[in-house]
């Protein structure tokens, strides 16, 4: 799969989370749920497995929101 590629991936998540992800994303215009889920995704992956240089840069260029 090429750098950039994206895939749609569909979640049932709590609905406190929900809440509190709407509640993030209305005080937080440059975020959207999509950002957020990468952020989030990428950076348990740096944190749980080997290190792999990909999943850092999804996870830089989202936080900083590095154009492709």
């Amino acid at each position: 799969m090429a750098m950039g590629s994206r895939v749609v991936v569909q979640a049932e998540i709590p609905v406190e989370l929900h809440e509190s992800l709407q509640g993030y994303l209305a005080t937080h215009p440059d975020w959207d749920v999509h950002r957020v889920c990468s952020a989030a995704l990428s950076l348990f992956l740096l944190q749980n497995t080997e290190n792999d240089r990909r999943v850092a840069r999804v996870y830089l260029d989202t936080l900083f929101r590095v154009p492709r």
